[in-house]
């Protein structure tokens, strides 16, 4: 089911002291902001088993992003000198596609019907023409905002305005979207104290209310009394995901829109959240302010979807943690995306341009756990740095995650340092082989304009392109089963990784994370025959192919090499 938009009436909330002393990070607090982010709260999920499935990154996504390199210091004209500079490298043709806008791409000004708009100096031409000339040269282009109030460099961001920017991005014709985490703000865990719903359609002259002690309770929800207000009882308990209320045999007189009037109790001590589900599927979100006003009783209002008939509604608070909450702001954003590519399609009669969603949440909530129902890739970690600690860090977490990444939906270790700050050739070599063999994204971070020369002819001698450009090393990160390599053995300082492959091989890859050259050793029967995911026949003798140095053995089972300090051999095992 996709997303059914439904409207907030401001004058819902009550009166203005409802927005006294609340702040949204790094502005005032307005009745205009409230308004805009209950709007967009407001909208409905349906819940999505499965995978994202939007028909794109059935491997994982090669391509460029400009924040490694550019960070702020990105325009239109630099961003179409790296554009160029993947196409003549060659780049372009060893499959890196995606040349992505990150930070500070976009104005600090919304337009007057609150779309985003380039920076109107540095890309005076609009992201749209620039989509199109990049797009004419074979390439896709990706965008960047936050699932927050602001992105990481405080300028406009989404959240709240979901559905407007994946229209925005639709209409461009993006391809490609990283959803950064700064500024953002938490789903509520409380609920609302629910006093009563009124549900309505004013054509008709048809109203019903319903006092919230008459619905059914489950869980830990209970009636509570307070005298002091004429309409005495009103239940609470919904927090947390720890319990429901519930109105069954709902009579609606005809189908259609129903304005849904929530009466809750106000309450100081942050905002309350709850989702109202109707008839088992529909989900429409509520927010309910943080309140200091005269007056006991507040009201929010929504626009759902009934039947003639019996119907059910349910309020509840899903939300039992963070973790939750981000993934229900995320899962949000990529229904609207979703829904955006096949509206502007339809409206406009071309074919639907599906758009990658990279959801960069640094890994806080856990991301792995929920991202393949939300998006196409999730951020596992904190930034990359470009040092080799950090790219040892991010390895060793990532590499325990094989289990939650395949088609459509990868772990993302984040972009390649490669070519950039203190690592070293072989760390270079290292870091790019531990990404293969993970089946990451390969998304470079580098300045691409190093890999020509000034008559802009590739520099054939450039080591780092032809890291880059491996296409043994690349054909493994894009192998179509999708598998992220296992860690069959380690001993702390020395790692054997093994991905299985399509065409019933393996590679296999020995790491050497010590400060000296170490002699590893694997064997095939126990070390890949082992691994269940494998398909590699059991046969007398394999060849062995290296992916850096173009050895080719045969040997009946094992697998020996001298490896240097932070380095790697990779193989590709053959019956």
């Amino acid at each position: 089911m996709g997303i059914i938009k439904t409207t907030v009436s401001l004058a819902a909330l009550g009166a203005g002291a409802m927005f006294a002393g609340k702040a949204v990070k790094n502005k005032k607090f307005c009745p205009v902001c409230m308004a805009k982010k209950l709007m967009s709260a407001a909208s409905v999920h349906a819940s999505s088993e499965g995978t994202y499935d939007n028909g794109v990154a059935l491997t994982p996504p090669m391509g460029w992003s400009s924040w490694n390199t550019l960070r702020h210091n990105i325009s239109e004209d630099v961003i179409k000198e790296m554009a160029t500079a993947m196409k003549a490298s060659g780049l372009l043709d060893a499959g890196y596609k995606y040349v992505n806008l990150d930070d500070c791409w976009q104005s600090s000004m919304r337009t007057p019907d609150g779309k985003l708009q380039g920076d109107l100096r540095t890309f005076p031409h609009g992201i749209k023409a620039l989509v199109e000339e990049i797009n004419a040269m074979g390439m896709k282009v990706g965008i960047y905002t936050s699932n927050g109030t602001l992105t990481c460099e405080d300028l406009p961001a989404s959240l709240y305005n979901e559905a407007v920017d994946a229209a925005t991005f639709a209409e461009w014709g993006i391809e490609y979207f990283k959803y950064d985490f700064c500024h953002n703000e938490a789903v509520p865990t409380k609920a609302p104290l629910v006093d009563r719903i009124i549900i309505g359609n004013s054509d008709s002259g048809f109203e019903l209310t319903m006092e919230a002690e008459t619905g059914e309770l489950y869980g830990q929800a209970r009636i509570a009394h307070d005298d002091k207000v004429l309409s005495g009882s009103y239940v609470t308990g919904l927090c947390a995901n720890n319990g429901a209320l519930q109105f069954s045999n709902v009579e609606i007189p005809e189908d259609g829109e129903y304005l849904f009037t929530l009466v809750f109790r106000k309450s100081t001590g942050g905002e309350r959240f709850a989702v109202v589900t109707v008839n088992g599927e529909a989900e429409y979100s509520i927010t309910t302010p943080s309140t200091n006003a005269m007056t006991p009783e507040g009201r929010v209002q929504t626009v759902v979807k009934l039947k003639a008939g019996a119907n059910t509604i349910k309020i509840s608070n899903p939300v039992g943690s963070r973790m939750d909450g981000a993934a229900r702001q995320y899962t949000n954003m990529g229904l609207e995306l979703k829904k955006a590519t096949k509206a502007y399609a339809l409206a406009n009669g071309v074919p639907e341009k599906p758009i990658v969603y990279s959801i960069c949440e640094w890994g806080l909530n856990r991301p792995w756990k929920w991202g393949a129902q939300a998006g196409n890739l999730w951020r596992t970690t904190m930034d990359i740095k470009a040092f080799w600690g950090s790219v040892l860090g991010i390895y060793e977490f990532n590499v325990r995650l094989a289990k939650y990444a395949g088609p459509g939906g990868w772990n993302d270790p984040d972009m390649l340092e490669v070519g950039n700050g203190s690592l070293t050739y072989e760390e270079n070599k290292t870091h790019f082989t531990l990404w293969c063999m993970m089946a990451a994204p390969l998304i470079l971070g580098n300045d691409l304009r190093t890999f020509l020369k000034a008559d802009g002819t590739v520099d054939a001698d450039n080591r780092i392109l032809d890291i880059l450009t491996n296409r043994a090393l690349i054909a493994v990160d894009q192998d179509a089963l999708g598998i992220q390599c296992r860690r069959v053995r380690t001993n702390g300082i020395c790692d054997v990784l093994v991905k299985p492959l399509e065409d019933n091989t393996a590679a296999i890859c020995f790491f050497n994370k010590s400060g000296s050259e170490k002699t590893m050793s694997a064997s095939i029967a126990s070390d890949i025959l082992n691994e269940s995911r494998v398909t590699l026949p059991k046969a007398e003798r394999y060849t062995v192919s290296e992916l850096w140095d173009n050895e080719v053995s045969v040997t009946p089972d094992e697998i020996k090499a001298v490896v240097p300090s932070h380095g790697v051999k990779v193989y590709i095992v053959k019956a």
